[in-house]
């Protein structure tokens, strides 16, 4: 597991503030300090990561799957949404539509972040962000090319 704690954490993170704080902590049942535990990059939590069980209520509460994609990640493996689950709507060329103007985004954020010769930790969680919202696009424009095919 080495070397993977930091990435699990800040999917755990995003995982967390998705669902938001406060309904997090309703539906694990955690307190905000136990959830903060679990993904502080603090050397004394470094060992500490929510349990499975935990991480299945917020992601089905939560509008993307943050840890399980980080740990197919992890394992070179790619995951889809099962098509009965999908909440997505409209076709194919909206799909397209909503590709571009994401992937601009996150090449504008990408210029910017750029400019000054250094990508800081706030650049990279924005550029994180948008290409997060990128792969949700690829995901549902995968679903509806399934649909067609």
């Amino acid at each position: 597991m080495a070397g993977h704690g930091s990435y699990l954490k800040k999917h755990t993170e995003a995982l967390v503030k998705d669902v938001g704080i406060e309904a997090a902590c309703e539906l694990t049942g955690k307190s905000k300090a136990t959830l903060g535990r679990y993904y502080s990059d603090s050397a004394e939590h470094a060992d500490r990561f929510m349990p499975v069980d935990a991480v299945a209520e917020l992601e089905a509460a939560a509008s993307y799957p943050h840890v399980t994609s980080a740990l197919a990640e992890l394992k070179g493996i790619t995951i889809s949404r099962d098509k009965a689950r999908s909440n997505s709507q409209g076709e194919i060329n909206t799909d397209v539509i909503k590709l571009s103007q994401r992937f601009a985004m996150l090449m504008a954020e990408y210029n910017q972040s750029i400019a000054d010769g250094v990508i800081t930790i706030n650049e990279a969680k924005r550029m994180l962000r948008e290409t997060t919202t990128l792969q949700q696009v690829l995901i549902d424009m995968k679903l509806h090319l399934e649909e067609t095919a």
